[in-house]
């Protein structure tokens, strides 16, 4: 992910004064994860959104709803980027996006 923070970086921006207590450090890093999550879970709401579009596109034409050659492909990349807790990751998201034709 171009352009995006390190862990470390992030908590850097976090809390930047060494005198900080760990009760803050915590609650803004807290906050930072939950606003985190909110992107990723309007980003996965996204992706189901183009993933259907495709589905309905690919079975319009005649095709399968579901490409499983692909599917591998992103099975390949996420795991090649987060080890193979990220084949477990896309996993769940391509179970998220199938099926919703």
């Amino acid at each position: 992910m171009s352009g995006s923070s390190t862990a470390a970086e992030s908590m850097e921006n976090t809390e930047t004064t060494e005198t900080a207590k760990p009760a803050d450090v915590i609650g803004s890093a807290r906050e930072r994860i939950d606003a985190l999550d909110g992107q990723i879970l309007d980003l996965v709401r996204e992706r189901m959104g183009v993933s259907a579009a495709i589905q309905e596109a690919r079975i319009a034409s005649g095709g399968r709803r579901v490409q499983l050659s692909r599917e591998m492909e992103i099975l390949d990349r996420y795991r090649q980027r987060l080890g193979k807790p990220g084949t477990t990751l896309a996993m769940t998201l391509l179970e998220l996006c199938r099926g919703r034709v």
